[in-house]
């Protein structure tokens, strides 16, 4: 399995920013690009598991060693 760096925000959290709101659940800090690791098989496969856990990803790069 590869590794793949996935650059994720929350596109809720993001409206609500621009909104001058609060998000009930997360920080403000979530309208901003994360970075998250994911094992995955592909690039496909790392973005369905970005993907199902909500995020909105802007890129993704395999990890080299």
């Amino acid at each position: 399995m590869a590794e793949f760096e996935v650059a994720v925000y929350n596109a809720d959290v993001r409206a609500c920013v621009e909104d001058q709101r609060r998000h009930p659940d997360l920080s403000d800090d979530w309208a901003d690009i994360h970075y998250i690791e994911f094992r995955a098989n592909s690039e496909s496969e790392a973005r369905e598991k970005a993907e199902h856990r909500g995020y909105v990803i802007e890129a993704i790069t395999e990890i080299k060693d």
